[in-house]
């Protein structure tokens, strides 16, 4: 697996995927956060508080993430080289979860330098160092639950076509849906809104995110993200 690793994550760094990747990402959330003059401002809101840029990462990561992943194996496919892959003396287990945690660590690459963020909030408030670091360390938790969840919805889209950009559509589509897709249905329901919504990411994520860790909450990022990679797994093996 170690070897699937170094070489899928090196081949990010090998072509303009990586740096266009880390740049995007602080590129549009900087802009939304310091510069264009919207409610996501932090500078406009008056108080110490990061709590824009986890509304915001999610929706951008939505778009990113796929982008990352398309690839992963709708090239293996489109080229042949899956073949040559699975007679190497690894498992189809081993192929995915390196696959896996490539995307993943450069997805933490992306999310490493926003750190800057908070310690600017930290710096800019009054006094110095007022912030709920409780609920900003709740969601940077919640956002790397939400990044593998996103990876492993990605890499299985990418075992549905050769072509990457069908790869990319289906990946954001299926995201998109897992993300928003719950909540906007729950809001048809009445009663039974709160248990649709449960189903969805986004209620998950923001659970976490207000700084309290609960083990539903953790339980379903890794029940979501190992469904998605075992039937990554199983379209591997049909291969």
């Amino acid at each position: 697996m170690k070897a699937i690793l170094k070489k899928e994550f090196n081949s990010f760094f090998a072509s303009p995927i990586a740096y266009l990747v880390i740049g995007v990402f602080l590129l549009i959330n900087g802009l939304f956060l310091f510069i264009f003059n919207d409610d996501f401002n932090i500078l406009n809101a008056g108080f110490a508080d990061v709590t824009p840029f986890f509304y915001l990462a999610p929706w951008v990561f939505l778009f990113l993430i796929p982008a990352i992943t398309m690839k992963s194996f709708a090239d293996e496919f489109n080229t042949g080289t899956i073949e040559l892959l699975k007679t190497k003396p690894i498992s189809d287990w081993q192929i995915v979860l390196g696959k896996f945690w490539a995307s993943l660590l450069l997805v933490c690459s992306a999310i490493v330098p926003t750190f800057i963020y908070v310690f600017s909030v930290y710096k800019l408030g009054k006094p110095i160092g007022n912030i709920d670091f409780g609920s900003t360390i709740g969601s940077y938790i919640g956002l790397l639950f939400l990044a593998a969840t996103y990876t492993s919805i990605g890499l299985f889209t990418s075992t549905l076509s050769k072509n990457q950009i069908v790869a990319f559509i289906l990946g954001v589509f299926i995201t998109f849906f897992l993300f928003y897709g719950f909540d906007a249905i729950a809001t048809s329901f009445g009663d039974s809104s709160l248990t649709i919504q449960q189903l969805g990411i986004n209620e998950h994520f923001k659970s976490i995110s207000r700084g309290v860790i609960d083990t539903r909450d953790i339980i379903y990022f890794l029940s979501v993200t190992f469904f998605f990679l075992f039937i990554t797994k199983t379209r591997l093996d049909n291969e």
